[in-house]
């Protein structure tokens, strides 16, 4: 089976989605894969798979590989004499901005390129946290209390000591912050501020307990991964969450009993209802008092959460097999022929 990787983009986790297109490259050796790279210009590349090392990229080598543009149903290598057309089915593995803010959702409908990843609703919900807020509580989800901060307005803070700060449509812990003295409050907002306009603020719950669990739907069900209990320090930051996404080995399953782990995979179904079909999401869930609360959807996890899968090449084709399909509209200009009839043109 063919399946194109596209990988990149121009965000803030651009480096992420290099480390994660080169594992998922290692864990889909039954596809005939090809390699698209959008670099931070928005310039798509045809990459060898050969070349596919991190440094192929960090040292501009990818811009000697062949250029791509978007045509109707997939994407275009221009050549002097003639050009090849690449028509396949697209895995979307660009973290961040663009490939999970709605962006690359929106320019594969439009061009009718189908694709894996979350559809541009989804995007928009989980992109951003104070949006996810919204909806999970929409749904009867729970989440932790929280207030939003803007640059360049002035605040005060109402949330107790410690609490935690997080630029609102990022991930992969970057510019995050605890924040456990009035003293360090200014040096964390201007961290968060640095990437993006506004901040979320919850409270930070020293030793909570947090899940991590994937899924996808197949057959009008949802296919669950196992659920992991992630090692942590304080609280997951960008070091333990992603320098070992390169992992290729499935990590082991968290030691919780059957009622938790059915009250987290029941949380997950309403999430991911119809809103995220042709995705494969995690949602990280933070356990309180035996109760389930959402911390984040993860619409594009790191190396796709294929560490949380006992055969992640059955999960991918299964997703593939029900993506959901885009309706064409025909038009017959009708409606404009009966007006000019009508006035005898």
């Amino acid at each position: 089976m063919e399946l194109a990787i596209l990988f990149g983009g121009a965000s803030f986790e651009h480096e992420i989605s290099i480390v994660s297109a080169i594992t998922v490259k290692s864990k889909l050796n039954k596809y005939t894969l090809s390699f698209i790279f959008c670099d931070a210009d928005h310039e798509f590349y045809k990459i060898d798979a050969s070349n596919m090392r991190a440094k192929y990229f960090s040292n501009l080598e990818y811009k000697k590989s062949s250029k791509l543009s978007l045509i109707k149903g997939g994407f275009e290598e221009k050549k002097m004499f003639a050009s090849k057309t690449l028509k396949v089915n697209v895995l979307n593995l660009i973290h961040g901005a663009d490939g999970e803010d709605g962006s690359i959702s929106a320019l594969f409908d439009f061009y009718n390129i189908p694709f894996i990843g979350p559809r541009k609703e989804a995007s928009v919900f989980s992109f951003d946290k104070e949006y996810t807020k919204y909806i999970a509580r929409s749904l009867d989800v729970r989440t932790l209390d929280y207030e939003v901060v803007h640059a360049n307005q002035a605040y005060n803070i109402k949330t107790p000591l410690p609490y935690i700060i997080k630029p609102a449509r990022l991930g992969s812990s970057i510019g995050v912050s605890v924040v456990k003295d009035e003293s360090e409050v200014d040096y964390a907002l201007d961290v968060a501020f640095e990437y993006d306009t506004r901040v979320i603020i919850e409270p930070f719950i020293d030793g909570v307990k947090e899940y991590n669990l994937a899924g996808y739907g197949a057959r009008e069900s949802i296919r669950y991964s196992i659920i992991e209990e992630p090692a942590k320090n304080e609280f997951l930051d960008f070091d333990k969450k992603y320098l070992d996404f390169s992992r290729s080995a499935t990590v082991s399953e968290a030691d919780i009993d059957e009622k938790l782990k059915l009250k987290m995979q029941s949380t997950f179904s309403k999430l991911y209802g119809e809103l995220f079909r042709g995705a494969l999401i995690r949602c990280d869930f933070f356990v309180i008092n035996d109760e389930v609360y959402l911390n984040e959807i993860n619409p594009i996890p790191g190396s796709m959460a294929s560490y949380l899968f006992e055969d992640f090449e059955v999960a991918v084709g299964e997703i593939l097999e029900y993506l959901p399909k885009n309706e064409s509209i025909k038009v017959d200009y009708n409606y404009i022929n009966s007006i000019n009839q009508a006035k005898g043109k």
